[in-house]
C-alpha cells in the first residue's frame, strides 16, 4: 500500500524539469540528486516531499531525454508512485526499473487536487481518493516483483542469489 499526499502537475513534464539538465553530468549520489528534484518546476518539492507522497500529472509525463536520473531522483525523494494520464515510454520503463510505480489512471488525475491524500493498492489495482475507488489494470506479477524488490537491479540480484 502506498499512502501520501498528492503533488499535482500538468502535461509534458519533461526529464529536464524532473532532474534539471544542468546536473546531468555531475557525479552525485541519489541522496544529492533528490535535493534537485523538480526544482525548476516547483522549488518547494524537494524540501517538502514526504515518503509515500504521490506525483499526479497530466499527459506525457517524463517526455524528453531518456536520462535515468529523472526516475532516480524521485525514488531518492521517497515518492511512492506517479499517477498520470500518460507517460513517455522510456521514462515509464526507467521508473519501473528504479522501483517507482508509474500508473495511468486518467479519471483519478482529473479528480485529485494538490495536497489531497491518496492510497494506492498495487495488488488490487485500485487508487482510493476521498472514498472513491479508481480501478486500474492490476500490474503483471513480474512488474510487481520488480517494484517490491526496489527496482530491476535488486530484483535480478535476488533472483541470482536464489539460483546460487
Amino acid at each position: 500500500m502506498i499512502r501520501g499526499r498528492a503533488w499535482k502537475y500538468g502535461d509534458d513534464v519533461n526529464t529536464d524539469v524532473i532532474f534539471p539538465g544542468r546536473y546531468t553530468y555531475a557525479r552525485m549520489e541519489p541522496e544529492e540528486m533528490a535535493k534537485h528534484a523538480l526544482e525548476d518546476l516547483d522549488p518547494s518539492f524537494a524540501k517538502e516531499v514526504r515518503p509515500g507522497d504521490v506525483i499526479v500529472a497530466g499527459r506525457n509525463f517524463g517526455c524528453g531525454s531518456s536520462r535515468e536520473q529523472a526516475a532516480t531522483c524521485l525514488v531518492a525523494c521517497g515518492v511512492g508512485a506517479i499517477v498520470a494520464k500518460s507517460f513517455a515510454r522510456i521514462f515509464f520503463r526507467n521508473a519501473i526499473n528504479s522501483g517507482l510505480p508509474a500508473l495511468e489512471i486518467p479519471q483519478a488525475v482529473d479528480a485529485i487536487e494538490a495536497g489531497d491524500e491518496v492510497t494506492i493498492d498495487l495488488r488490487r489495482g485500485v487508487l482510493i481518493h476521498k472514498d472513491v475507488e479508481y480501478e486500474f489494470p492490476p500490474l503483471p506479477k513480474t512488474v510487481l516483483a520488480i517494484l517490491e524488490d526496489g527496482g530491476l537491479i535488486p530484483h535480478l540480484k535476488k533472483a541470482l542469489s536464489r539460483e546460487a
